[in-house]
C-alpha cells in the first residue's frame, strides 16, 4: 500500500497519526512531477481523493443517513415537511445546518468538468484557473463573499466594540491588564502568539475570551444593545437580525440585497440622478409620476445624462468608450476569481479551527498551532531592533534583488513547471481542509454510499414570523458573572421585540431622496399586461414550432409551468423533458453498471426493483465527464418572464460523457438536486468551472 493510500485509510478512520498529515507538505507531488499522469476513477469505492476516502468509511457518529440498509435507494424525506424528516440526517451536524451548506452549493456550482489528475491538497471540486466568467456568476461569487468574509468581519469589529466599550467591565479589565503587563515586561508579542495558539487549539477558550452575542444585537460604536435593523431580532448570524425559515436564509438574502443595493447605486450614479436638482412638482400634476425610472436603462440614460450636460451625440466621437469597456469586462474573470480564493480561503480556515464531520477534528488545528509555536520562541529572544532590521531588508531584497529574483524564477520555472502549486495554502498548510463546497460533496458523498440521497431543505412559502428567534447561552452569554452586554433582561427584551418602524429608519432626507423607489406605476402596470400578453403567444407558440421540428422551441417546452405545478419526483426519478418530450430521468444504482437514462415511461416504483423502463438513452454513472446547469431561456427572456407571469423558470442540465456526446435535459424543476446526486454518486474528480 502507497503512502498516500495509506493516509487516506488513516483519514477516513479519522485516525492522523502519520506525521506528514500535521506537516504543511502536499499529499502529493504529481501535478508538479508528473502533470500528464491521468488517474481516472469510476465509482465512489475506488477512492480517489479524501472527500471520496472519508464518505465511503465507517464513522463513529451515525445520522439516519449513515445506517446500513438493503433497499437501492432510500427516501429520507424528499418533498416533505422539516418536521417529516428524521435528524440528524448525518451525525455531529444538524438539519439545519446541513440544508445551509446545499443550498449555498447550489447556488455556487453551475458547471463541473471530470479532472484526470491528481488534485491539489487531495480535495477535488477546486475552482479551475479558466474559470469561466458570466455576470450571474460574478453575482453569486459577491454573495458568497458577503455571506463568508463580509459577515465574519463584522463580528470581529463587534467584539473590539464590546471590549473596548468597558461595558462588559470584568472581561475589558482582564484584557487591559494582561496588555499593560506584558508591554512592561516586552512581552506584547509573545502574549499576542500564546493567545493564538491557546484559540486554535482549545475551541472553548474562543467562547470565554469572546463571549457570543448576535451580530445584530450590539452596536458597533458603542458595544452596547441597539435595537436590529430589520427592527426584530429574528435570526443570529445576520447583520440585520431579519426573521428566516431556515437557518442562514437571513444572511442569503442580505447578501442578495447587498449586491442589488450596491449596483443599484452604481446605475444611479451613472445615470446622474440627483433628487435634489429636481424641480418642485406641481400640485395636481401626474406626469413625473407616470414616467418609469430611467435608472433601468443604464447605458442609455447615461448617454442621454451626458448629451443634456452638453456633450457630444452618440458615442462615435468618444474614442475612449469601446477601450475602457473592453478593459473593465477583460478584468472580470481575474477579479472574480481572486474573489472566490479569498472566500476559499476564508471557508478553509473556518473548517480548520472548527471541523465538520467526517472530517477530522484535530489534525488541521494541531497543523496550525505546530507553524505558529516556532514564532513563539522567536519572540522571546528578539529584540524590536533586529526586527525592524530584518523586515527592511527584507523590503529593500524585494525592491533592488530583480536581478537575482527574476534568474531564480526563470531556473525554477524551467525545472519544475508550475512548482507553484505545490506552495499553495490548500496544498501546505490547509492541505486536506475543505471549502463549505468541498465539505458539502463530501456530504453529498455519504448519502449516496449508504444509498440514501440527502433530501433537499423543505420549501416553505409562508413568510418568517415577526417573532424574536429563541436565544439561548449558545447565542448569547458573558464571561463569568456579568450579564450580557452589560444590559438588563428589560433592555434585551426590548431590542429583541418586533418594531416596524426601525428597517425604513435611514440617515437622513439627502439618503431618502437620493434612494427614489419611483415605480413610474400606471405605465409599468400598462407595460406589464402588454408584456404578459406577448409572452403567452409566444409560450403558445412554441408548441406548434416545436412538431415542427425547431430545436430551440423543443428545448423551451414545459420551461414555464402552470401556475399551481406539483415539486414531484426525486431521488430516483426526476421529472423533465428530452428533445421536448415529456419523460423523467432516472438514476438507477442497483444495476450492474450504475446509470442515468430518460425515459417516457413513468415507473416510479423503480426504486424498489419492480416495473420495467425503456430508456431513451442512458450514460453509465462512471463516464459522466461534464455538467453543466443550463438556462430554460435565455437571461433576459428569462427575466421578463419572471416580472410579467410570476412564476419560477424550470431551468435544464447538460450531461457529457467521456466520449464526447452530450444529453441535453429541460425543464427540470428539480434540477439542483438531480446535479447533486449526479456530481456526488460517481468516482469522479470534479472541477468547478
Amino acid at each position: 500500500m502507497s503512502d498516500l493510500e495509506k493516509n487516506k485509510e488513516d483519514s477516513a478512520a479519522s485516525a492522523y497519526t502519520a506525521i506528514t498529515d500535521v506537516l504543511p507538505v502536499p499529499a502529493t507531488t504529481a501535478p508538479v512531477t508528473n502533470p500528464h499522469d491521468h488517474d481516472l476513477a469510476n465509482s465512489l469505492a475506488e477512492k480517489p481523493t479524501l472527500s471520496h476516502s472519508l464518505a465511503m468509511a465507517d464513522h463513529d457518529e451515525k445520522g439516519f443517513v449513515q445506517h446500513p440498509r438493503d433497499e437501492e435507494v432510500a427516501d429520507l424525506g424528499w418533498n416533505k415537511k422539516k418536521e417529516n424528516i428524521p435528524a440528524p440526517l448525518v451525525g455531529g451536524l444538524g438539519n439545519e445546518d446541513l440544508w445551509l451548506l446545499i443550498r449555498r452549493f447550489n447556488k455556487q456550482m453551475y458547471h463541473v468538468k471530470e479532472v484526470p489528475h491528481s488534485v491539489p491538497g487531495d480535495l477535488d471540486l477546486n475552482v479551475a484557473d479558466e474559470e469561466e466568467f458570466s455576470p450571474d456568476k460574478l453575482r453569486a461569487t459577491v454573495e458568497r463573499f458577503y455571506m463568508t468574509v463580509v459577515i465574519g468581519l463584522l463580528a470581529s469589529v463587534k467584539h473590539i466594540a464590546r471590549i473596548r466599550s468597558w461595558r462588559e467591565t470584568r472581561r475589558t479589565t482582564y484584557f487591559c491588564l494582561a496588555y499593560f503587563v506584558a508591554w512592561l515586561f516586552n512581552l506584547i508579542t509573545p502574549l499576542f502568539i500564546t493567545t493564538l495558539i491557546t484559540l486554535i487549539l482549545y475551541p472553548r477558550s474562543r467562547g470565554i475570551l469572546f463571549p457570543p452575542a448576535p451580530i445584530a444585537l450590539v452596536d458597533a460604536k458603542s458595544g452596547g444593545v441597539q435595537k436590529p435593523k430589520a427592527g426584530v431580532l429574528g435570526s443570529h448570524e445576520s447583520a440585520t437580525g431579519a426573521p428566516e425559515n431556515h437557518k442562514g436564509e437571513a444572511v442569503e438574502q442580505e447578501a442578495s440585497n447587498f449586491f442589488n443595493g450596491f449596483t443599484a447605486v452604481v446605475v444611479t450614479s451613472a445615470t446622474g440622478k440627483n433628487p435634489q436638482a429636481n424641480p418642485e412638482p406641481v400640485e395636481g400634476s401626474s406626469a413625473e409620476d407616470s414616467v418609469p425610472d430611467p435608472t433601468s436603462l443604464t447605458a442609455s440614460a447615461a448617454e442621454a445624462k451626458d448629451i443634456a450636460a452638453g456633450g457630444q451625440k452618440g458615442s462615435k466621437h468618444d474614442k475612449t468608450k469601446i477601450p475602457v469597456e473592453n478593459a473593465i469586462w477583460s478584468k472580470m474573470r481575474p477579479i472574480m476569481h481572486g474573489i472566490s480564493d479569498v472566500a476559499d480561503t476564508w471557508e478553509r480556515l473556518g473548517n480548520a479551527l472548527s471541523p465538520t464531520a467526517p472530517f477530522p477534528q484535530n489534525t488541521y488545528r494541531i497543523r496550525l498551532a505546530g507553524l505558529i509555536a516556532p514564532l513563539l520562541l522567536v519572540s522571546l529572544f528578539a529584540t524590536s531592533y533586529a526586527f525592524v532590521k530584518g523586515a527592511t531588508f527584507g523590503m529593500g531584497f524585494a525592491f533592488f534583488g530583480d536581478p537575482i529574483i527574476t534568474p531564480g524564477l526563470r531556473w525554477l520555472n524551467r525545472q519544475y513547471p508550475h512548482w507553484q502549486k505545490l506552495l499553495e495554502m490548500r496544498n501546505t498548510v490547509l492541505k486536506g481542509v475543505p471549502t463549505n463546497a468541498q465539505l458539502t460533496i463530501t456530504l453529498l458523498r455519504i448519502g449516496e454510499a449508504n444509498n440514501a440521497p440527502l433530501p433537499p431543505a423543505p420549501f416553505v412559502q409562508a413568510p418568517p414570523p415577526d417573532r424574536p428567534a429563541e436565544v439561548t447561552d449558545a447565542e448569547l452569554r458573558a464571561t463569568g458573572a456579568e450579564p450580557p452586554l452589560n444590559a438588563t433582561e428589560e433592555e434585551l427584551e426590548e431590542a429583541m421585540e418586533h418594531d416596524p418602524t426601525t428597517a425604513h429608519e435611514t440617515a437622513g432626507a439627502d439618503i431618502d431622496a437620493a434612494k427614489g423607489h419611483k415605480k413610474g406605476g400606471r405605465v409599468l402596470g400598462a407595460l406589464k399586461s402588454v408584456v404578459k400578453g406577448t409572452v403567452k403567444g409566444v409560450i403558445a407558440s412554441d408548441a406548434a414550432r416545436a412538431k415542427a421540428g425547431s430545436r430551440p422551441a423543443k428545448n423551451r417546452l414545459g420551461v414555464v409551468p402552470p401556475a399551481k405545478a406539483e415539486l414531484l419526483s426525486g431521488p430516483v426519478d426526476f421529472k423533465g423533458r428530452y428533445d421536448g418530450r415529456k419523460g423523467r430521468i432516472y438514476i438507477a444504482t442497483k444495476s450492474t453498471i450504475p446509470a442515468v437514462g430518460f425515459s417516457t415511461d413513468v415507473v416510479s416504483e423503480s426504486a424498489d426493483g419492480g416495473g420495467e423502463l425503456h430508456p431513451k438513452w442512458s450514460i453509465a454513472i462512471g463516464d459522466i465527464k461534464e455538467l453543466k446547469k443550463i438556462g430554460g431561456y435565455g437571461w433576459k427572456a428569462k427575466l421578463v418572464v419572471g416580472w410579467s407571469l410570476g412564476r419560477e423558470v424550470n431551468d435544464g442540465l447538460e450531461i457529457t460523457d467521456r466520449l464526447g456526446n452530450v444529453k441535453r435535459i429541460t425543464a427540470l424543476p428539480l434540477r439542483d438536486e438531480l446535479f447533486n446526486r449526479l456530481v456526488a454518486i460517481g468516482g469522479q474528480k470534479w472541477e468547478a468551472w
